[in-house]
């Protein structure tokens, strides 16, 4: 069996991205057309600048269709070849179309491709981002008072609220969409090292700032100050753009698995999922599938640090170490941005449970709410060390916390009506109610209504 008998990536074991938005935008037959695209825009600004004739810019894009349409098997096999699929895919055009791809350089083409892939899904991904911003707002506005255990080192700390919890989730998710549309993503055009001397040995005439200029506006990429074929910043900063995103939406999705265990069971997924030997289970899926995206994008993000050193004008071996993590990326943060959307969007909340786990440590979760209320009685230190005392009674004797400390006061040390109020941990919040409101006020860069 050959390599030919094998039937294209479907994305069997990558169920974070297999039929999201960013699957489609990062398959072998998008970056062919992105490919094939920057190729035209170099055809129409060098027809711009009166460089080629209008007629061929109309050659080139009736070859740039042909080829698409013959799809990226056979110029996968010839990439070997040459190193990239760019030098098959220009013989190929060239052939077609003489004036294509005139004094350009092979990484000029994927280079320009990628960042065109990347803002293609750039758009879903942050399409994506603001529904979920839109359903934690609303979680976080409907649970603004709503009381749950705070948790601190895997145990409960202090009581704070659901909805500061969501505003908190909302928060990493716009941090991860401005952080992402702020990447510059510029088309590349340096020639071979950089200096782009073959336009002018092509062409004479020609004004190098303007053709770029031309170019990058053809495809609506930014205009770069330099060739950056070995100045990798673009790639670094939508790799760790991308990576923010996948790790943001991680501490969500990390949360909501705490939260949804059988033992706790203050949050669910809307749609659960099945289990192949248990019938009774609904796995946490979405929530399952994006922490894992979160816990993978880390090390792909290092491949692209790693190619930040990069040798000469053009580096053999560090470019290409790009593609496959830089693709990834893309795929797990579109992924991820599209399962938690439909997580944000049905994910339903038990505000009767998180009471009920309020009071599993039996008032504890209020005692530094009391240490403070018996230190002006008792000085800070006797407050604390009572307090220490009677949360081991607790333990030992499975009391309440009121009930520990009345059998540790002496008379007259505290009201026992203060006393009640005291030890209910839903009203010991804090200022997490007006925290919620104060996080709901931000707005994504841009002012979308978010």
């Amino acid at each position: 069996m050959n390599s030919d008998d094998f039937s294209p990536d479907a994305g069997l074991i990558a169920p974070i991205w297999a039929g999201s938005p960013a699957e489609a935008a990062t398959g072998d037959l998008a970056f062919l057309r992105a490919l094939l695209d920057a190729e035209v825009a170099l055809a129409r600004a060098q027809a711009a600048e009166g460089l080629i004739p209008e007629g061929a810019v109309k050659d080139v894009m009736a070859a740039a269709d042909a080829l698409a349409r013959e799809g990226t098997r056979t110029l996968a096999l010839l990439a070997r070849s040459g190193g990239n699929p760019v030098i098959p895919l220009v013989k190929a055009l060239t052939q077609r179309a003489p004036d294509a791809h005139l004094g350009a350089t092979s990484q000029d083409i994927m280079d320009t491709a990628f960042m065109l892939v990347a803002e293609r899904v750039r758009d879903t991904i942050t399409a994506d981002l603001d529904r979920v911003a839109v359903a934690l707002a609303r979680l976080a506005a409907a649970h603004r008072d709503t009381p749950m255990a705070g948790r601190t080192l895997t145990q409960h700390a202090v009581p704070t609220t659901f909805g500061l919890k969501a505003a908190g989730w909302r928060d990493l998710v716009l941090d991860a969409r401005d952080r992402l549309t702020a990447v510059v993503l510029p088309a590349q055009l340096g020639g071979a090292a950089g200096t782009m001397a073959a336009f002018e040995a092509f062409i004479p005439r020609v004004d190098e700032r303007r053709l770029l200029a031309g170019f990058a506006r053809e495809l609506g990429l930014a205009e770069p100050r330099l060739p950056w074929h070995t100045l990798r910043t673009p790639v670094v900063d939508l790799g760790s753009a991308l990576a923010f995103t996948a790790g943001a939406l991680g501490k969500m999705a990390g949360d909501v698995l705490v939260l949804s265990r059988t033992e706790i069971a203050e949050v669910a997924e809307g749609a659960g999922g099945g289990s192949s030997a248990l019938p009774h289970k609904s796995n946490p899926v979405g929530a399952t599938l994006i922490a894992a995206a979160a816990r993978t994008t880390p090390s792909l993000l290092a491949i692209l640090y790693g190619s930040l050193a990069a040798e000469d004008e053009r580096p053999s071996g560090a470019w290409h170490a790009e593609w496959s993590p830089l693709r990834d990326l893309l795929r797990h943060a579109g992924g991820s941005a599209a399962h938690a959307a439909t997580l944000a969007e049905g994910l339903r909340v038990d505000p009767a449970r998180m009471r009920v786990n309020l009071d599993l440590t039996r008032g504890m979760l209020v005692a530094e709410r009391l240490s403070a209320a018996l230190t002006p009685t008792l000085g800070r230190r006797e407050a604390r060390a009572l307090m220490e005392r009677a949360s081991r009674r607790v333990i030992a004797e499975g009391v309440t916390l009121r009930q520990a400390i009345l059998g540790e006061l002496a008379p007259g040390d505290l009201n026992i009506t203060d006393l009640d109020e005291l030890c209910d941990p839903a009203t010991y919040l804090g200022s997490a109610p007006a925290l919620t409101d104060r996080a709901l006020t931000r707005r994504p860069a841009g002012d979308h209504d978010v």
